[in-house]
């Protein structure tokens, strides 16, 4: 399925370095099979998004390949009537090493929204230190968000913004703002 893009907010920490995702390649071989399955799941799932992303975006394809790393994750936003909440999961790669972190993120708000959203969600690394807080499960999106935020007009944004860019993506195309305020990142102990 082919994903249109609509906007980018770019908020900076891309890594530079290596290619693209090759899908189970760089996994230590491990005993459990229905880890291994999942773990090639996420990894070729997001080998599409980001094929999609850069088919359709020269400006993300020159981001990533400036990139040290990027994560990207499948989303399902869901709302009621004042309380919203998304969670999903997916991986973080180092492109320098080919190191793999398998991640789960989640946010919840207050707002109006009935039903449910699916989307996916691709961040970029400028550089490795970001890179590295973000795959050990401390970051926050809060202060990168507000960065992206302040900034007017960004669409189709080319640069880093705080060392990340963020590209939210669902099947109507590439949202102009990325809702990534308040979101947190973790590491995910059952898929590593």
């Amino acid at each position: 399925m082919r994903h249109s893009f609509v906007g980018i907010i770019s908020v900076g920490m891309l890594l530079s370095g290596a290619g693209l995702v090759s899908a189970q390649d760089e996994h230590a071989p491990t005993a459990d099979p229905e880890l291994q399955a999942r773990q090639m799941e996420i990894d070729a799932r997001s080998q599409v998004v980001l094929d999609d992303l850069f088919a359709t975006n020269e400006t993300a394809k020159s981001l990533f390949d400036q990139a040290a790393g990027y994560a990207v994750f499948a989303v399902t936003k869901a709302g009621g009537f004042l309380i919203t909440g998304a969670g999903g999961s997916g991986v973080a790669v180092n492109k320098g090493t080919g190191s793999r972190v398998y991640m789960r993120m989640g946010s919840g708000g207050v707002g109006f929204g009935l039903g449910a959203q699916r989307y996916n969600l691709v961040v970029m690394f400028e550089d490795v230190p970001y890179l590295e807080r973000f795959m050990d499960g401390g970051w926050d999106s809060s202060a990168t968000a507000q960065a992206a935020a302040g900034q007017e007009g960004i669409n189709l944004t080319s640069s880093f913004i705080d060392g990340v860019a963020f590209y939210q993506i669902t099947d109507k195309g590439l949202i102009a703002i990325a809702d990534v305020a308040g979101t947190r990142f973790w590491v995910a102990d059952t898929l590593n």
